[in-house]
């Protein structure tokens, strides 16, 4: 049986005020059946982890370069948020794609170097709107799979969302039944190289909210949620989380 995990993403959001709500989401939901995961800014990670230790919440980064260290300035190693407290970090997310250039090669070089920190990687895959209207979806998520993915990932090291970019932010979701087909194509992609493919989680991700989350995870392959804005107040993300749990 896979865990399910609710995973929280604050991208460009939050200043240490905001840690009151980790306190506030461990508080109300002290022992969750789903695993839980926060994603912060950079600047609050080391403070999230030292207010989340021993309570549910996990603490990730939101990227990582591919070298172990060097003259890069402003980025920062897999180590480096491993070392600040972190046991995630997010990869290849749309907005890394598109306003950094970011490709599957260097998601896939990030990926490895988050594996050899001991880090699990959050590898994300979407289409845009253009494609999905195409008829490519399955073709740009199979490719992004194929490339983004380390061949020694397993479903230790490796979590799988799946978040179209048309979805991301708008408050519009795909139906159920594209949810599935995607989901399901991605199980089916990743049996044909991972030899424990049945075991890595594959969450959904794009305008996840309290409203709307109980019918994303009685989905068929959906594992979980990657949730953006509804992250942010520990009320919202505790109502997702509830979701996730009765699912």
């Amino acid at each position: 049986m896979r865990r399910k995990l609710a995973a929280g993403n604050w991208k460009m959001n939050g200043l240490a005020a905001s840690l009151a709500e980790v306190e506030a989401l461990a508080k109300a939901h002290p022992a969750p059946r789903s695993e839980v995961l926060l994603c912060p800014p950079a600047t609050l990670l080391a403070q999230m982890a030292w207010k989340a230790k021993g309570g549910p919440v996990m603490v990730g980064g939101q990227d990582c370069h591919p070298e172990a260290s060097g003259a890069h300035t402003g980025d920062i190693a897999a180590a480096m948020l491993k070392d600040a407290g972190a046991s995630h970090v997010i990869l290849g997310h749309s907005e890394r794609r598109a306003d950094h250039g970011e490709t599957d090669a260097l998601v896939r070089a990030k990926a490895e170097a988050a594996h050899a920190a001991g880090l699990v990687a959050v590898i994300c895959l979407g289409e845009t709107e253009a494609q999905r209207d195409a008829g490519t979806t399955l073709d740009v998520i199979g490719a992004q799979l194929r490339g983004s993915v380390p061949d020694g990932a397993t479903a230790a090291n490796t979590v799988i969302a799946y978040e179209p970019v048309w979805a991301i932010g708008t408050g519009r979701t795909p139906t159920l039944a594209q949810i599935a087909e995607v989901h399901d194509f991605l199980r089916a992609e990743l049996a044909k190289r991972l030899a424990d493919a049945a075991g890595v989680r594959l969450l959904y991700g794009g305008s996840v909210k309290p409203s709307n989350a109980a019918d994303i995870f009685a989905t068929s392959n959906v594992d979980g949620a990657l949730v953006g804005g509804a992250s942010l107040k520990a009320a919202d993300f505790g109502a997702i989380l509830a979701a996730l749990d009765s699912a």
